[in-house]
């Protein structure tokens, strides 16, 4: 015990542990393993822990090869215990952080996990919490379990936040060039805590406190959410005006200052964009702020799904038919394309909605081989000759790997929700686009 506190006291952190291996967790762990240290990886879900160790990896963004390499090096996998975590100098916790019906923060994964190190917590120890959330987390329930241990944090250990950056579907997001945030609760608690951080990043920015890394993140991503709320307005309008968005978007996109592209969509999906907006307006709340303009954006952007399926009963009706009783093939159930990450998808709620209004629903997705929708109704991935024999097919992502011209010659009707269309032949009255209308020839059929 000695040796480990003068090992972590002299900021020489050589044992990491991760609690949580998903998206965020996962890449971290193979990225110190990398840099060359030990790393313990914690999770509570004992099947993740199975596939893990098996040498499968769960996310596509830590291939089975880069993972089986960082097992046979100095990566271990287990569920927690207080054994492990004294065996780390540092523990990072990478748990998920929803929202719950009634669109309030849930912290329970945090506080669990603070419960479980706090089971092992000893001085000298590092704890950094990586996960979402709104400011005050980390110094208030965060900081409130690990000291049920009897320590101190600032006293007996130290405290960060050090938020993640993962992009999911891009690994440039997990490489060395992305630079990283870190609060502490004393500057020697930040400090400590980048010293680690630069071992998997070319540049640490330090902030003054775990309040300031937590309201960085949640800007980063509410500013993404404030955005795309913006478009989707815009896309509504557009398709009352008789004008697409889409064109009005591509010429904007053309000014080299002052602008930035975002695009309009099904709604937005993710571990963080669609929570966010609503952790900060819940906080601000606290301190008797309504964030009316935050909390608005996140309202419209989950307010899509409804309006796609509004557009498949007008799609339908222009047939003479109705959504009750009708078949209706979804491509696409990730909540972005190449990714086969589904969290918080917008495709839940529209393929609920759609099968509450009466449709037969199946989907195809080639990364996604099994979905559940909001009414918790589990569905398999059909091939995409069986999905374009339905009445109606709603694109809601461009996954790369679909066959994209195989569904412009065969399916019949369409409702493209992402410009999936753009330089396909179509013809008159085949596709209905979210924000432009009835394909290229709107303005003069309707003339």
């Amino acid at each position: 015990m000695a040796a480990d506190m003068l090992r972590t006291m002299n900021g020489k952190d050589e044992i990491v542990g991760i609690v949580g291996l998903g998206y965020v967790g996962l890449p971290l762990a193979v990225a110190f393993v990398e840099s060359g240290l030990e790393v313990v990886g914690l999770d509570a879900n004992l099947e993740r822990v199975a596939q893990l160790k098996s040498g499968s990896s769960p996310i596509d963004d830590v291939p089975d090869e880069r993972l089986r390499t960082a097992l046979a090096g100095r990566l271990t996998i287990d569920a927690p215990s207080a054994d492990h975590v004294r065996r780390c100098d540092v523990l990072f916790v990478c748990v998920p952080t929803p929202i719950d019906r009634a669109k309030n923060p849930d912290l329970r994964a945090i506080r669990e996990s603070a419960a479980e190190i706090a089971e092992g917590l000893r001085k000298g120890h590092l704890v950094v919490l990586q996960s979402t959330t709104y400011p005050g987390t980390t110094t208030g329930p965060f900081r409130e379990e690990l000291e049920r241990s009897g320590l101190r944090a600032d006293v007996d250990f130290d405290l960060a936040y050090a938020p993640e950056r993962i992009n999911p579907g891009d690994p440039r997001t997990a490489s060395k060039a992305v630079p990283r945030l870190v609060g502490g609760n004393t500057a020697a608690a930040t400090s400590r805590a980048a010293a680690l951080l630069e071992r998997i990043s070319e540049q640490v920015v330090q902030l003054s406190s775990p309040d300031a890394a937590e309201l960085a993140k949640l800007l980063e991503n509410i500013y993404r959410n404030v955005n795309i709320a913006l478009v989707n307005q815009l896309a509504l309008l557009c398709e009352r005006m008789g004008v697409d968005v889409w064109e009005v978007i591509d010429a904007a996109s053309t000014k080299p200052f002052g602008f930035m592209r975002f695009t309009p969509g099904p709604g937005v999906g993710g571990h963080c964009i669609p929570v966010d907006p609503y952790y900060l307006a819940w906080r601000a709340r606290e301190f008797d702020f309504v964030d009316r303009f935050v909390e608005t954006a996140g309202d419209v952007n989950m307010a899509m799904p409804r309006h796609v399926v509004d557009l498949c009963v007008a799609a339908l009706n222009d047939r003479g038919k109705s959504l009750r009783g009708a078949t209706v093939g979804v491509i696409g159930v990730a909540f972005k394309p190449n990714i086969s990450d589904a969290r918080n998808s917008p495709a839940a709620a529209i393929l609920a909605l759609l099968a509450d209004r009466g449709a037969e629903v199946v989907y195809h997705d080639p990364h996604v081989p099994t979905f559940v929708d909001d009414h918790k109704q589990s569905r398999e991935s059909v091939p995409l000759d069986r999905c374009l024999e339905s009445d109606l097919v709603v694109i809601l992502n461009g996954h790369a790997a679909v066959d994209w011209q195989l569904v412009f010659d065969r399916a019949a009707l369409i409702v493209d929700t992402v410009n999936q269309s753009k330089g396909k032949g179509i013809a008159d009255g085949q596709v209905l686009r979210l924000g432009a209308g009835w394909g290229p020839q709107m303005a003069a059929s309707r003339a």
